[in-house]
């Protein structure tokens, strides 16, 4: 059987250490999907689109990844995919103890799921999402702390 993970993430953006924990777990699992999950209470800082286009591009070369959106609690997308695992990176502790209370509830929506916790590679532990959406907010070049190239705002 097909060992599938799905990434779940608003990936606002998707950064070197989001790719980090793809490349990882490639070496885990025989697919990796990366779900691009909507937020009802998140506006996005860059299009759903574009991010998905970028996402798909910086891993052309990896057959075994690929991109999804959707709409849905993670719990059922893992299930529609036929994924046995939720893969997450862990950055600190306060991520462990946000991570774990949503693996709980993915495991109890869907009691074949597994969450797997990589610990994020030290030297892209200080990148987050949110810092960088601030930086390009304010125009710095943000390109060296993601998978692909964005124009400054």
């Amino acid at each position: 059987m097909k060992r599938i993970a799905l990434f779940p993430g608003s990936f606002d953006p998707f950064t070197r250490g989001h790719e980090d924990i793809v490349l990882r777990g490639l070496q885990l699992f025989d697919e990796v999907v990366i779900g691009i999950g909507r937020n009802a209470h998140k506006v996005r800082y860059f299009p759903l689109e574009q991010i998905t286009e970028l996402i798909e591009g910086a891993f052309r070369h990896q057959p075994a990844v690929r991109v999804i959106n959707y709409d849905d609690l993670t719990a059922n997308v893992a299930r529609t995919i036929g994924a046995k695992f939720l893969l997450r990176g862990l950055r600190n502790t306060t991520d462990f103890e946000y991570e774990n209370g949503i693996s709980q509830v993915n495991r109890y929506i869907y009691e074949d799921v597994e969450t797997v916790f990589l610990i994020t590679s030290p030297h892209l532990a200080p990148i987050s999402s949110s810092i960088i959406r601030d930086l390009h907010r304010y125009g710095q070049d943000v390109n060296e702390f993601l998978p692909y190239q964005i124009e400054k705002k």
